[in-house]
């Protein structure tokens, strides 16, 4: 019987055997929990020389001091008096937000073509400690937005999903130069949603990086530190959350947030990355600081819309 002839296949390289020789082209490590944090973003922030911020007011009232309004003040007698300042002003200290990231020196000698692998280590601890400031900003017990906000500037929505209505007596709220709403992902499709049901969509607009849903002017940033039922990603299509309603700026008398100002070994605002040393193990160790508060400088600076329902749907048909 004649030969069997060889399959073509066997006669050219293989992908298998080509791989040997190949160049791997290869990404940096992606950190799937980063988020754009927005809100640091679109936040001012002052820098402290002590770590210490002391929030001045006044004793407020209907009339602080009366004044004369008349042509001729000559035969009138022009009211005196002062204003009165608080004798107990509040006052907020930095906080740290720290990490060790532990590096053995014999993987990154070895390691470290073609990313170093001490300074991605480093970048993404970084980076988890801007996610937890930006949480701590919304969520800190003693000085978060949440916590922070006055009673008379909470509101109930009127249904439960969030509806331009709603939005609209958060705004009565912080009426004085608001700057932005804040809102998680699902709170802003089910506010879609409830506009789209009454045909009024919100427009959307390109700043800082970013497109944006309007109300009334005024964009609407998510963040996903906002929990929905204490969560970040909750698993069920209902839930309640929070959205706030910020105005930002100093001279705003709004929210600001403070960092302390030429921290040793400063990376970025209010960030510290220090090396501690090589153990007899060859372990190099680095300490990362962050150190930051939030400030609401005036009682109408925060305003916040509770018990917001992100799971109403609707057939348009």
């Amino acid at each position: 019987m004649p030969e069997r002839e060889k399959p073509f296949q066997s006669q050219i390289l293989s992908r298998e055997e080509a791989y040997q020789l190949a160049d791997v082209t290869k990404t940096r490590p992606q950190y799937g929990a980063l988020t754009p944090r927005w809100l640091t973003r679109f936040l001012e922030f002052k820098a402290l020389e002590t770590g210490i911020y002391r929030i001045n007011k006044v004793i407020e009232g209907d009339t602080p001091l009366d004044v004369l309004c008349s042509q001729d003040p000559r035969s009138i007698e022009i009211p005196q008096g002062y204003i009165a300042y608080q004798k107990t002003p509040r006052e907020l200290q930095l906080i740290s937000v720290s990490t060790i990231v532990n590096v053995d020196t014999k993987v990154s000698d070895v390691y470290s073509a073609p990313y170093d692998q001490i300074g991605e280590q480093i970048a993404l601890a970084i980076e988890s400690l801007k996610e937890r400031q930006e949480s701590q900003i919304i969520n800190n017990e003693s000085y978060g937005l949440l916590s922070g906000a006055a009673a008379g500037q909470r509101v109930r929505t009127l249904k439960g999903a969030p509806t331009p209505d709603d939005l609209d007596e958060l705004i009565t709220k912080v009426w004085k130069e608001p700057s932005f709403f804040l809102a998680h992902p699902r709170a802003i499709a089910s506010f879609g949603r409830e506009c789209t049901r009454r045909g009024v969509p919100p427009v959307t607009e390109y700043m800082h990086g970013g497109h944006f849903l309007l109300w009334r002017g005024i964009p609407i940033l998510p963040t996903d530190k906002l929990f929905v039922d204490g969560r970040k990603n909750p698993a069920a299509k209902n839930g309640k959350t929070n959205i706030l309603l910020v105005r930002t700026g100093e001279n705003k008398r709004g929210v600001i947030g403070l960092y302390q100002a030429n921290v040793p070994g400063e990376m970025s605002r209010g960030l510290s990355v220090r090396f501690r040393g090589i153990d007899d193990n060859g372990v190099a160790s680095y300490l990362l600081s962050l150190y930051c508060s939030t400030a609401i400088l005036a009682d109408d600076a925060v305003g916040v819309l509770e018990d917001v329902e992100v799971g109403a749907y609707y057939d348009y048909l």
